[in-house]
């Protein structure tokens, strides 16, 4: 179990405390929204929590079998929905510092897709992946 504090700063701004670790950060409404933006938005933490978790899975299986996950990346990209106001759409691609051939190929897809966090998405929001490999 896992334990998070969130204090609202005012202003439309929220201090994030990680409770076992005491790790801080804060969200800031955007632009879009009466906020400043001038940090992640809760909705921006989300999607960036889907490509982190997809990234962690891959690296835990990449450390299982001795394999090298330096420079794996992935960019998600939130598309907003105005009515209501929701995340309509997390477009991502994953940069995979392998080739195409590799045998871990499908392994490398089964991880992205089973991360917990692509397992708690409602299934409305819309998640395109794009992969690309080394060559």
């Amino acid at each position: 179990m896992v334990k998070c504090k969130i204090s609202y700063q005012g202003d439309l701004r929220c201090e994030l405390q990680h409770e076992s670790s005491g790790a801080i950060t804060y969200t800031d409404a955007p632009v879009d929204n009466q906020g400043k933006g001038q940090s992640f938005s809760p909705t921006d933490m989300m999607c960036c929590a889907v490509g982190a978790c997809m990234e962690t899975i891959m690296g835990i299986y990449a450390k299982q079998e001795e394999l090298d996950l330096t420079d794996l990346s992935i960019t998600v990209t939130k598309h907003m929905s105005a009515n209501p106001r929701r995340i309509a759409m997390i477009e991502t691609d994953i940069y995979v510092p392998l080739p195409s051939d590799t045998p871990h190929r499908e392994a490398l897809l089964n991880c992205a897709l089973s991360s917990p966090a692509m397992q708690s998405i409602n299934p409305a929001i819309d998640v395109p992946i794009n992969w690309s490999w080394l060559s």
